[in-house]
């Protein structure tokens, strides 16, 4: 048997020739994203940040958390207009360029694990 799966994005695939039973239903493990979200507020904190920046991104970052929380399956696009609206922020604050890969890191790790939705982002961010 010979598969064509072309590009998948998303959540949970299954690809299999033959049977698959699956008792208990399927979970997205978020560890990872929950890793980066805990080093992206300690990377903020450690910013310059106005007391209304670090509000704002204290916020974003909790609407991270929660879109990447979203039930068995995280909310992408939810996750993705977050993050966006973060970068964005810091980049017009100066944060991006001052704090290197301590911030850019986590950001560009959300970015690609949100995937398509968030592809905009990591071209937002300095190399």
């Amino acid at each position: 048997m010979t598969f064509n799966i072309g590009n998948q994005s998303g959540g949970i695939f299954n690809n299999v020739a033959g049977n698959q039973n699956i008792y208990g239903g399927q979970q997205m493990h978020t560890g990872p994203a929950d890793q980066a979200l805990s080093e992206l507020r300690a990377a903020l904190a450690r910013q310059p940040l106005s007391p209304t920046q670090a509000t704002a991104a204290r916020a974003a970052v909790d609407e991270i958390e929660a879109a990447v929380s979203a039930g068995p399956e995280p909310d992408r696009a939810r996750g993705a207009r977050a993050l966006e609206r973060l970068t964005r922020m810091l980049a017009s604050a100066g944060s991006l360029a001052a704090a290197g890969a301590s911030l850019v890191g986590p950001l560009r790790w959300l970015a690609t694990w949100l995937g398509p939705a968030a592809a905009h982002v990591s071209m937002m961010l300095p190399r």
